[in-house]
């Protein structure tokens, strides 16, 4: 996809740093920091312009003007920035913060404000937290915003913190709000039903639609705004806007998931390619710490993970480039003037990988069964995007051969239709653990006489001794049995004799009984069940469903048990294709991320061997390696951009043959037509 010459600038690849400044920056020199965002690779300066604190002399009440604008002769920060970024040809990006105002107007108006079901303010630091339901968010903001673009030559604008603030800066839960704004607005949407405290109320399911909806409207009369004032600014916000916004940021006490920014940004860009994604890297550890600079390498590979699946790399600093003490920035740069130097192979590019893998929102172990496919399915150099549950309901079989469906629990309508014809138009799905059960019957089973649950075990007690015997899918079949735990989940299937014939036959996976485990003495008797620990048929348009009736992702997550891997990469060649697997051989911790731009195809392999818990550290140097590559046309050229050299290769048959240079973080490969 290539962005027509028309197209608004948003379209095309840009760069941008981020200063959120203190009130105590006023002063700041604009050319210093315009020499440190050219100096980074950017092109692009989201400067804090509004909101809680205007860096503008504002004309308007319902704004608070930065008392430190006096250092500077002209009092106009914003002034001074756009006037000197215009002249270097760096577009300016308005960050906005309307979650707060100062004591004196909350208390000339107070209906603006966030009320705790208690009847208190939320106050912190002195300042208090504004409601979306309220009159602040739903006019005095649309004042601002025109006050900005009838003054300033902005090119968008990124509102910060824009929800209904039940959490506050410590993460102490401060339950919905109940102002009045709130009161009217829930009882017109829910009639009947009492406007709850908290998420263990009965109606809060019902109040969390409703104040996505205010949201929703929000975000929606705010672009016809701004669309209306300036034709040629975007809005940063979500998946509700021009640019898809996401925050790549560490946290003190969370479990870090090392390829969460690749599969947020995978993600957006799979489910709606047409819209850019502005993936803004935190360059501090934590929000409380935010003088703490982030790893050298973490912060890098925020900015490797957003330019492999197409999103637009932003790095976020406190205060200005002069005197923010953040060693990561070197790192950041460095990726940030790659893709200024690849500006014509990044535009338009868009995730090709023929298998998804659906990302849950469930708990903990659909999160671990989640990370156990992704971990299988890259080790195996099979190329996947990841999927959010919501998009199920676009599922295409034109952009995707498999789709894998890990312990989602039941099917909404749409996904469910989406899925079933997907099936029938040859697709294969894999589903495991509790996805598409519903009252006892999988829903994907075309008539309801395949197979039927006949108990569930989901106790760590109801499941200790259980085993399931993955030997017929590893190659070559070992002489004996290779047995893994089941654990998290099991379900034992009563099967109609067509689907259990054909299972026996494709490699079932016995289940084993359980028995003793202690003590050794008593370690004998776990028999084959008859239980299957897969099953699968198929569709006379040649797609294929497998039901995997418990969690072996989560068992390859939490115990490591490589023969779970290595099945579960047999599993999608045997039913989805030989041809999902790359062939190449790389070591299984670099990870193939194909995707096509402007210029023709261009294929990501991320060096994943720096990944330790809770950390990143310097990748282990691959040797050079080969690659296959599907190529439908022969192309006439092969770039490797990182080692900027042209690797050797050939061309046969629909496959292109690469030798790929060694490989320290990433490489990335330029095949043109």
């Amino acid at each position: 996809m290539t962005a027509a010459p028309d197209a608004p600038w948003w379209h095309a690849p840009f760069r941008t740093l981020q200063t959120n400044l203190r009130e105590t920056d006023a002063g700041l020199d604009v050319e210093a920091v315009l020499d440190a965002i050219e100096a980074h690779g950017a092109d692009t300066w989201l400067l804090s312009v509004g909101g809680i604190l205007a860096n503008h002399p504002s004309r308007l009440a319902s704004q608070t003007v930065n008392p430190h604008l006096a250092q500077r002769p002209s009092g106009d920060l914003v002034g001074d920035a756009t006037a000197a970024a215009q002249a270097r040809g760096i577009r300016v990006l308005a960050r906005m913060d309307f979650s707060k105002i100062d004591a004196a107007r909350a208390e000339r108006h107070p209906e603006w404000c966030f009320v705790s079901p208690e009847g208190e303010p939320q106050i912190y630091n002195g300042y208090r937290s504004v409601c979306p339901s309220g009159e602040y968010y739903q006019r005095e903001m649309f004042d601002i915003v025109a006050e900005v673009l009838e003054t300033y030559p902005i090119a968008g604008f990124f509102f910060n913190w824009m929800s209904f603030n039940e959490v506050d800066y410590s993460r102490r839960y401060r339950g919905v709000c109940h102002c009045e704004a709130c009161r009217r607005g829930f009882a017109a949407a829910a009639p009947g039903t009492p406007l709850p405290a908290g998420p263990d109320d009965p109606g809060y399911a019902r109040w969390t639609q409703h104040s996505d909806e205010v949201l929703t409207d929000l975000h929606h009369r705010m672009q016809a705004h701004v669309r209306r004032l300036a034709p040629q600014a975007a809005l940063i916000q979500g998946d509700r806007a021009d640019i898809t916004f996401h925050e790549a940021n560490n946290a003190v006490g969370r479990e870090l998931w090392h390829q969460a920014t690749a599969d947020a940004v995978d993600a957006a860009r799979s489910e709606d390619p047409s819209r850019p994604v502005f993936v803004n890297a935190v360059a501090f550890v934590d929000m409380p710490y935010r003088w703490a600079g982030e790893d050298p390498r973490h912060l890098e590979q925020y900015a490797v993970q957003s330019i492999a699946h197409g999103a637009q790399p932003s790095t976020y600093l406190m205060g200005t480039p002069q005197d923010s003490p953040f060693p990561g920035l070197t790192a950041s740069a460095r990726i940030s003037r790659f893709h200024r130097d690849h500006h014509e192979e990044y535009t338009g590019l868009v995730p090709t990988a023929r298998t998804a893998l659906v990302r849950p929102t469930g708990g903990a172990r659909a999160r671990a069964e989640f990370e156990g496919w992704h971990a299988a399915l890259s080790e195996a150099h099979i190329p996947a995007s990841v999927l959010r549950p919501p998009a199920l309901a676009a599922l295409s079989r034109d952009r995707f051969d498999l789709v894998i469906l890990p312990h989602l629990g039941e099917l909404s309508g749409e996904a469910l239709a989406a899925v079933r014809a997907f099936a029938e138009a040859g697709g294969t799905v894999i589903t495991t653990g509790s996805t598409a059960w519903a009252d006892g019957v999988h829903q994907l089973d075309p008539d309801g006489a395949l197979l039927r649950q006949s108990a569930v075990f989901e106790t760590e007690e109801s499941l200790r001794s259980l085993h399931v015997d993955l030997a017929a899918s590893l190659a070559p079949v070992p002489a004996g049995p290779v047995h893994v735990p089941a654990l998290g989940e099991f379900r034992a299937l009563a099967l109609s004799s067509p689907i259990a014939d054909g299972a026996d036959g494709q490699g079932g996976w016995p289940v084993l009984g359980r028995a003793l485990y202690g003590p050794p003495e008593k370690c004998y008797g776990n028999e084959v069940t008859g239980h299957p620990g897969r099953v699968s048929w198929s569709f006379d348009g040649g797609g294929a469903i497998a039901v995997i009736p418990w969690l072996p992702g989560l068992v390859l997550r939490e115990v490591g048990a490589s023969a779970v891997g290595s099945a579960l990469a047999a599993l999608v060649a045997e039913i989805g294709g030989a041809h999902l697997g790359w062939a190449t051989d790389l070591p299984g911790h670099v990870r193939i991320v194909p995707g096509h731009g402007a210029g023709g195809p261009l294929i990501h392999l991320l060096n994943r061997s720096g990944e330790r818990p809770q950390r990143f550290v310097d990748p282990a140097p691959t040797a050079p390696s080969a690659l296959e590559i599907p190529c439908p046309d022969k192309p006439g050229r092969v770039r490797a951009l990182v080692a900027q050299q042209d690797p050797d290769w050939s061309w046969a048959e629909g496959v292109l043959h690469v030798q790929v240079p060694a490989i320290e973080v990433f490489e990335v490969l330029s095949v043109r037509p």
